[in-house]
């Protein structure tokens, strides 16, 4: 009689076993429909997975991340169930779940092509219409072996050879095809639905080697609707866009070559960008406190044996045996020179937390198949530091370096980032209670910052526990950039220590932080955010020199040289430039003269005909005042619009503010001295007017024609007629 504790705390009793599928049906028919995958006690069970004992269980649907994940594993295995059905004597080796897809290994001389992948996809869009049953069992060690050699399937007959003998022998069926698997599964092919594609075939060594033969790898992308599945679809077009390698070309940044795989060679704009960014990481980190440092790229075997990097990471170093049969390896981190840096001397309590920086240049092997532009590389520099504090000082400095990290991403851009906690891998050093400790601090700090972070499972460094910062980039990506990790193995093994307040001598604790993680994967990233179009402060290209004409070639080089030091000389003003300075000082003389007489003229006409001096203000000159915008806006309209409704608008602008203004300091104005309520007659049309144009403006989605043109003429004529007429007393305001 089992009892189910579910996650809100509530408990279901049964009187015998039950499924997962059970569960969900007593809880609501709505979730048994989308269950897609259970937890037992923590660990993922397939939905007819038989329960016998009191136990917790969670109900997984798409939405989560552990129900796609399962859908995307069941896509591998129809992608393989398909291949198979096509292309019998095919071997599949192995179909795991990657980010936002998956991929599956196939054995086979014949390449795959283009059109292999379109007969292949509407293959598995069979398969899942025929909603095939999945069922699990498990064999016998020998009879799997045994039975996977029969069947031409060798890559599986060594898989199962490598399987710890504590541990069960797997095998899905769906339908009659069948793999060998841990789980778990969906408990049909039509489970998986429609929305899934495969992208592209590339080549795989077997388990990673290139000793080892050449596989064929299908990359697939599956989702839980059509609406994800375009959105990264829209998303991988976007990507093929910005490709960093094809936009570093254009840019002419950098390229690679065969004989240096996994290196750059940075041109002289590259090299500026790369050169920029660690200026302003200096910076930021010489405010922060950081002494920047230096060591050797090579070290002798014997350190990388103290710190542990021999044991847990010696198949990724490049290693060297000298005439005299020395042993060193070029440093594929910096850590234990940094310790080396720190052990000179005497330190005390009062010294920390001490804090190094370094732009080191390390090297770590990876599979060719790996490379991949400046994202994956062999040869990189980091953007190093560690900080050594003692144990109630872990908090704040991470806290501090959170703030910083955080800071520095704003600055380039990246507001967006995400906290991945990492804990105790399988392969590590250390005492467990020395881990326990570690853990303990780093997610204290991580609460600390108030900021949310999700929790990979043994994914953390082999010498201490890590918290990730993750980008998300213009189009959705994540990249992990940033790392913080608590270590309190590497500096005991290496003779780290300080004399602390009672005069005990005390290991000190220390935190390795990289900010971008790589200087050359980061700019991989930023090229890509920003489709090459990077910020001006950081761009390598920043300013351009360009001649209008032959006869000045030799100046402009002479300026793009030396851009800050050139001088304008006497020689360099043409006649044609002298002519355009005179040209606008008569201009404006003439304007000055002209006004004078506008003034005096409307004047005189306003005394012989008895009219009010506002009211010929307001008529004939202010027609006459705007009669050079009207003739600029009816040329410019034909060739720029934006000169045009620019000239027109600014015109209005200036006369109320800066005219008035001047008008003003020369002499004060008086609206009271004016007859005829100057201020009624003029202000209410005007008020009008321009309610009408914004009406008309909405109305028309801001567009003249030649009606509204024909509307705001006649509302000119309509403030002409209303002044008349009420300068002769028939209108009364």
């Amino acid at each position: 009689m089992p009892n189910i504790k579910l996650p809100d705390g509530n408990s279901i009793s049964f009187e015998k076993n039950v499924t997962g599928l059970q569960i969900a049906e007593k809880i609501s028919k709505s979730l048994s429909k989308q269950a897609l995958v259970i937890s037992v006690d923590g660990n993922l069970r397939d939905l007819n997975y038989e329960i016998n004992k009191d136990c917790t269980v969670k109900i997984y649907t798409a939405k989560d991340k552990e129900g796609l994940e399962t859908i995307r594993h069941d896509t591998a295995h129809v992608l393989a169930m398909a291949v198979q059905e096509l292309f019998p004597g095919t071997q599949v080796t192995i179909g795991p779940v990657i980010d936002n897809g998956f991929y599956y290994d196939f054995a086979r001389k014949k390449p795959f092509t283009e059109e292999d992948l379109r007969k292949i996809e509407k293959k598995m869009l069979e398969i899942v219409e025929r909603d095939e049953p999945t069922h699990r069992e498990v064999w016998k060690r020998d009879k799997a072996v045994e039975h996977f050699k029969k069947a031409g399937e060798l890559y599986k007959a060594e898989i199962i050879k490598d399987i710890p003998k504590d541990e069960e022998v797997s095998v899905y069926f769906h339908g009659k095809w069948y793999d060998l698997c841990r789980g778990p599964h969906l408990m049909s092919t039509g489970k998986i639905g429609k929305y899934f594609k495969l992208m592209k075939v590339s080549g795989a060594y077997w388990r990673g080697d290139s000793k080892n033969e050449m596989l064929q790898r299908i990359y697939g992308t599956s989702w839980s609707t059509q609406k994800e599945l375009d959105n990264y679809l829209n998303m991988i077009e976007e990507a093929e866009k910005r490709d960093h390698r094809k936009l570093g070309k254009e840019m002419d940044l950098f390229h690679f070559r065969e004989e240096s795989p996994g290196s750059v060679f940075w041109h002289e704009k590259g090299w500026n960008l790369f050169q920029k960014l660690i200026a302003y990481m200096r910076s930021k980190q010489d405010d922060a406190g950081y002494k920047e440092i230096n060591t050797p790229e090579i070290l002798d075997r014997s350190l990388w044996e103290k710190s542990g990097h021999w044991e847990k990471f010696g198949a990724n170093m490049y290693t060297s045996t000298t005439p005299d049969e020395k042993v060193f390896a070029i440093k594929p981190m910096n850590c234990p020179g940094c310790v080396q840096v720190f052990n000179q001397g005497l330190k005390s309590y009062r010294d920390l937390p001490l804090k190094m920086s370094e732009f080191g240049k390390v090297h770590r092997y990876e599979p060719s198949g790996a490379l991949h532009g400046l994202l994956r590389v062999r040869a990189f520099t980091q953007d190093d530091a560690h900080i050594f504090c003692s144990e109630d000082q872990i908090t704040q400095e991470c806290l501090n370096v959170t703030n910083l990290i955080l800071e520095i991403y704003k600055d380039l851009g990246f507001e967006n980032v995400i906290l991945k906690y990492s804990d105790r891998p399988e392969v590590r050093v250390g005492d467990d209670k020395v881990w326990d400790k570690s853990e303990k601090a780093l997610l204290e700090a991580i609460k600390a910052s108030k900021l949310e972070y999700s929790v990979n499972k043994g994914e953390g460094a082999f010498y201490g526990p890590k918290i990730e910062f993750v980008l998300r980039d213009a189009i959705g990506r994540d990249w992990q950039c940033g790392t913080l990790q608590v270590d309190l193995n590497l500096p005991g093994r290496l003779g780290a220590s300080f004399v602390d307040k009672d005069g005990s001598k005390k290991v000190p604790v220390m935190l390795h932080r990289a900010l971008f993680g790589s200087l050359e994967r980061f700019i991989g990233i930023l090229i890509e955010n920003y489709s090459g179009k990077l910020p001006f402060w950081i761009s390598p290209l920043q300013t351009m020199v360009i001649p209008v004409s032959e006869d000045f070639d030799n100046y402009a080089k002479e300026v793009n040289q030396n851009p800050f030091s050139f001088e304008i000389k006497k020689s360099d003003f043409s006649l044609t430039g002298t002519a355009y300075i005179f040209m606008v000082i008569f201009g404006l003389s003439l304007a000055v003269y002209s006004a004078n007489e506008l003034v005096k003229y409307a004047c005189d006409i306003a005394y012989k005909l008895d009219v009010p001096h506002a009211i010929v203000g307001s008529t004939m000159s202010g027609l006459g005042t705007s009669l050079p915008e009207l003739t600029v806006a009816m040329v410019a309209v034909r060739k720029s619009q934006g000169v045009a409704i620019g000239t027109l608008i600014g015109s209005n602008i200036t006369d109320p503010l800066l005219s008035i203004g001047i008008a003003a300091l020369v002499s004060p104005i008086s609206l009271t001295e004016v007859s005829y309520d100057l201020t009624m007659y003029l202000i209410i049309p005007a008020t009008l007017l321009g309610v009408s144009l914004c009406l008309g403006m909405m109305w028309t989605g801001f567009r003249f024609s030649r009606f509204e043109g024909g509307i705001l003429i006649s509302f000119y004529l309509l403030f002409i007629l209303s002044l008349e007429l009420q300068r002769q007393g028939y209108l009364m305001i």
